[in-house]
C-alpha cells in the first residue's frame, strides 16, 4: 500500500483517535505505545466529554487572584520553583494571548472544536459497544456564595446565547434535592447538561483501541522516542521488530515536545499536571461536581468517587508534590462523606499545553510525511476524535470539515 501506511505514535485518546479516523480512510495504520491504550494522560482526567467547555482555560488577569498564587493560596494553581525558568517565556506568551482581545479570537477557533466533541465521539461508542460507559448527565459547577450567584448565572445564559451550551441554574434547594450527598449548603449551581459522564475513561479508549484492531488495525508496543526518517519511509522500533511506513503521526501528548526536539522543532509545549484518588463514600454522587474553592471536579466513577485536581505547573517526570491533593481532599470531606481512599498513592498525569490554548495539528513544517496532533491541554479526552477525524482528512487531502489553520504547526 505505497504512499498509504502510517505510524500513529501515542495510544491515548488523540493517538487511538487519529488512528480509527485514518483506518476509516483506507490508510494501513500501526498504532504504537509503549504501554498500551488508555493508560497515560487519557486515564486520570475527570471523566467528562465537555461539551460545554467552548472557551479555554485562559491565564489570569486578576492581580488578586495572581497573588494568591504566587504565595501558594489558591489550590485550583501550583507549581514548583525549578520549573519556573523553562516556564517563563511559554507563560508569558500564555498570559497576552488570555487578553480580552485575542482571548475572544481563540476562543471561536477552540469553540470550532468543542461544537463536535459529542457528535464524533457518538459514532465511535457505537460501534466500540461503550454505551455502558456513559451517562448523560453533565455536571454541576457549585455556586459557592450569593455574591457569586448573578454573575455566574449570567456568564451561563451568555454561553448559552452565544454558543448553545445548555444549562440549568439551580438554587440551594434544587441543588440540596438533587445531590443529597452534598452536605453543605450552597447558594447553588450551574448545571451544565451537555457533557457527558464517562465512567472509565481509561477503559473507553481501550474500547476504541479494540474497535480499531477489529476493523484491520494493528497495535504494538514500542519506543516511538527512535522514530526516524530512512529514505522514504519512517521507521520505528517495536517488540516485533522495526517497523516501517511512509507517514508518521506524532501523538504523544506531553511526550510528543521530547520527540519534536530531537527531530530538530522547538515548540513551546508547557505541562500541567493533575491528580486524582478515588473514594468509597456510602451516598455516591448522581453527576460530577464542580468546585471553584478548592478547583476539584468530584466524580462518580467506576472505581469510586474520583476527586481530581486543577493544575501544577512542573517539570515532566518531577517527582509527585501531593500539596494540591491534600487540599481537594480535604475539601471534598467538607462537601461530602468521602470514606475511606481505594489506593495508597494518588494517579499523576501531564496535560500538553500550548500558549496559545490551540492543538497543533497539521504536518510538520520541515519533514516529509510527518504530521502532529498534540497540544490538547485539558481536552484530548474530549477532542481526540473530532481533531483526529480533520487530521486524517487533511492527510487524505479531503476538504476539512473544520478550517485546519487556527491549529497549525507553522504558527510556531
Amino acid at each position: 500500500m505505497a504512499g498509504r501506511s502510517v505510524l500513529v505514535l501515542g495510544g491515548g485518546m488523540c493517538g487511538v483517535g487519529a488512528a480509527w479516523h485514518l483506518l476509516q480512510r483506507g490508510f494501513e495504520v500501526t498504532l504504537v505505545d509503549r504501554r498500551g491504550p488508555g493508560e497515560e494522560t487519557s486515564y486520570g482526567n475527570a471523566c467528562l466529554i465537555q461539551r460545554e467547555c467552548v472557551e479555554p482555560h485562559e491565564f489570569p488577569h486578576d492581580i488578586r487572584m495572581l497573588a494568591r498564587i504566587g504565595l501558594g493560596r489558591d489550590n485550583s494553581a501550583t507549581y514548583h520553583w525549578d520549573a519556573m525558568p523553562g516556564l517563563v517565556r511559554p507563560l508569558a506568551r500564555y498570559w497576552l494571548n488570555s487578553r480580552p482581545g485575542r482571548y475572544r479570537s481563540i476562543v471561536r477557533s477552540y469553540e470550532a472544536l468543542i461544537r463536535h466533541c459529542l457528535s464524533e465521539h457518538a459514532p465511535m461508542i457505537e460501534a466500540a459497544g461503550a454505551e455502558d460507559l456513559l451517562a448523560r448527565v453533565g455536571f454541576k459547577q457549585l455556586i459557592p456564595t450569593e455574591t457569586d450567584f448573578d454573575a455566574q448565572t449570567a456568564s451561563a445564559r451568555r454561553l448559552q446565547r452565544e454558543f448553545g451550551v445548555n444549562s440549568t441554574v439551580l438554587d440551594a434547594d434544587a441543588l440540596t434535592a438533587s445531590e443529597p450527598a452534598l452536605r453543605v449548603r450552597m447558594a447553588g449551581a450551574i448545571h451544565w447538561t451537555d457533557p457527558w459522564l464517562v465512567r472509565d475513561p481509561g477503559e473507553l479508549v481501550k474500547r476504541y483501541a479494540a474497535l480499531f484492531e477489529r476493523e484491520g488495525g494493528k497495535i504494538v508496543q514500542g519506543d516511538a522516542m527512535t522514530l526516524t526518517r530512512k529514505g522514504a519511509f519512517w521507521t520505528v522500533g517495536t517488540d516485533a521488530g522495526l517497523i516501517d511506513a511512509s507517514s508518521a503521526v506524532i501523538a504523544l501528548g506531553p511526550w510528543s515536545d521530547r520527540l519534536m526536539t530531537k527531530l530538530g522543532y522547538n515548540y513551546p509545549l508547557f505541562i500541567k499536571r493533575g491528580y486524582h484518588l478515588h473514594y468509597k463514600p456510602d451516598v455516591p454522587l448522581n453527576t460530577p461536581v464542580m468546585d471553584p474553592v478548592a478547583g476539584m471536579v468530584v466524580v462518580p466513577a467506576k472505581r469510586g468517587t474520583r476527586v481530581t485536581t486543577g493544575a501544577e505547573f512542573a517539570k515532566l517526570g518531577a517527582p509527585p508534590s501531593p500539596r494540591q491533593l491534600v487540599g481537594a481532599e480535604a475539601r471534598a470531606r467538607e462537601l461530602f462523606d468521602l470514606g475511606r481512599a481505594v489506593e495508597d498513592a494518588p494517579w499523576l498525569g501531564n496535560r500538553p499545553c500550548t500558549p496559545d490554548m490551540l492543538p497543533i495539528i497539521g504536518a510538520a513544517t520541515s519533514h516529509p510525511g510527518l504530521w502532529l496532533h498534540f497540544g490538547h491541554a485539558h481536552q484530548g479526552f474530549t477532542l481526540g476524535p473530532a481533531t483526529g477525524r480533520l487530521l486524517a482528512e487533511m492527510m487524505n487531502g479531503e476538504t476539512p470539515y473544520i478550517d485546519p489553520l487556527p491549529y497549525t504547526p507553522s504558527r510556531f
